[in-house]
């Protein structure tokens, strides 16, 4: 425990108290990483590298290329990882211990978008070191799902000690939740309100947004701030998305044929279980990714008939909901655990790529690498950040996680991660588990 409560704070003081940059780091010399094997995860390129450098340089990948191929400057640090491989940093889009001991849940109106969880952010916390040990480098902290609309969620960096330079985007979503916990809100709400619910708050969004739009192109005066419908200034300038707690087709199709369709939002899916698989063709016309997860599988449990007041349709059998969609030809599919401070009732963050492997043990198709792409770009580009995170390719963040074989592999181990170029866990220095 010791290990744990130091490490964060070593981290916070090496960051802001001017010490000499590290290689790699922004503002330090530079850095040349070289492994066997780098996955580069592109979004359209290539995929794999033998043989790997990258050369880092302020915080930021330079150049990738074949060790004996690429040029090292005469002037960088070299860190040789041997027979190790090396991948993009992870991305968790739906995290719950960003900050305080348990969800920022407040259940007082059935929309609030107003909410924000940034203020209540504890950088590298214990939860979120697990997280880093693991390869999850950035995560969107985001509100419960007690009401339709809980707030807006934080987009930071794991393993950064202060705020200011963990901060990735804010808002990074607007969490919307789409049954399956709204409902017990006051004397009880369903479907058919909580989509009106939603559709009247989406209205006056829209209508802020264009009044907004129109004083700064000289069409009209200078609105009245409203703080509660803020967030719909980013989200229909498309700077934003919104992440839904959705499950069941009725109320993914809704995702999809409001949110998407109705007012043009950007969207992704999160959860998507309880035959959601079944609008995987709509989803992928749409472009709608569909982070799935902590649930991975579906089966038809006496339970779900009892609560939900219906049959999963899959004749009994146990159904691996990644592979669900797949088979209705989805291709931007990625994993989240849904991971809240008390252990046991969601997979803890760390065990992210566990989620990935999982899923390929019910019937995930990995032979293009869909696991780990599905941790890394396939995330970062529903979160609007492909041109910053989620691949190793020159220009974007140098944050990198070195591995000891697949990621998804239960017995390969992390050996060290790098956040923008500084090394931020080293396995050498104490494994967290």
């Amino acid at each position: 425990m010791k290990l744990r409560a130091s490490f964060p704070i070593v981290l916070c003081l090496a960051s802001s108290t001017g010490f000499a940059q590290e290689p790699g780091e922004r503002g330090g010399p530079g850095l040349a990483i070289t492994a066997a094997k780098a996955l580069i995860c592109s979004w359209d390129g290539a995929q794999v590298l033998d043989r790997a450098v990258l050369l880092v340089d302020d915080g930021r990948i330079t150049a990738l290329g074949v060790q004996g191929e690429l040029a090292i400057p005469s002037d960088y640090a070299v860190r040789d990882f041997g027979a190790q491989w090396l991948m993009p940093g992870m991305l968790e889009l739906h995290c719950h211990v960003g900050g305080s001991i348990q969800d920022i849940n407040d259940v007082v109106y059935l929309t609030q978008p107003e909410l924000r969880v940034a203020p209540t952010v504890i950088n590298a916390n214990p939860l979120l070191m697990d997280a880093l040990s693991a390869g999850v480098t950035t995560v969107l902290y985001i509100p419960g799902s007690g009401v339709n609309c809980g707030g807006r969620g934080v987009l930071f960096k794991t393993g950064l000690g202060r705020y200011e330079e963990a901060l990735v985007r804010e808002p990074g979503s607007l969490k919307i939740a789409q049954y399956g916990n709204p409902e017990s809100w006051a004397v009880g709400v369903a479907k058919t309100f909580e989509n009106w619910s939603l559709r009247n708050m989406l209205q006056q969004g829209r209508a802020y947004h264009a009044r907004w739009k129109a004083f700064e192109e000289g069409r009209g005066e200078r609105p009245e701030r409203d703080l509660r419908l803020d967030v719909f200034r980013d989200l229909f300038d498309h700077k934003t998305q919104v992440s839904t707690h959705t499950q069941i087709y009725q109320v993914v199709l809704m995702t999809l044929t409001m949110i998407r369709q109705e007012f043009g939002l950007d969207v992704y899916i999160d959860h998507g279980e309880w035959d959601g698989a079944l609008a995987a063709p709509l989803a992928e016309k749409l472009g709608v990714p569909a982070i799935v997860g902590p649930r991975v599988i579906d089966w038809n449990n006496p339970g779900y008939r009892f609560a939900l007041g219906f049959d999963v349709h899959n004749d009994g059998r146990y159904e691996g909901i990644h592979a669900k969609y797949q088979a209705g030809g989805h291709s931007m599919i990625g994993f989240n655990t849904d991971c809240v401070s008390f252990r046991g009732l969601t997979p803890p963050p760390e065990e992210l790529p566990l989620q990935a492997a999982i899923a390929v043990r019910y019937g995930f198709d990995d032979s293009a690498m869909q696991t780990v792409r599905g941790l890394t770009i396939v995330p970062a580009k529903a979160a609007g950040l492909e041109q910053r995170l989620g691949s190793l390719e020159v220009g974007k963040d140098a944050d990198i996680v070195v591995v000891t074989g697949h990621p998804i592999d239960p017995r390969t181990s992390v050996e060290a991660v790098f956040i923008e170029g500084r090394k931020v866990y080293d396995a050498v220095d104490g494994r967290r588990f």
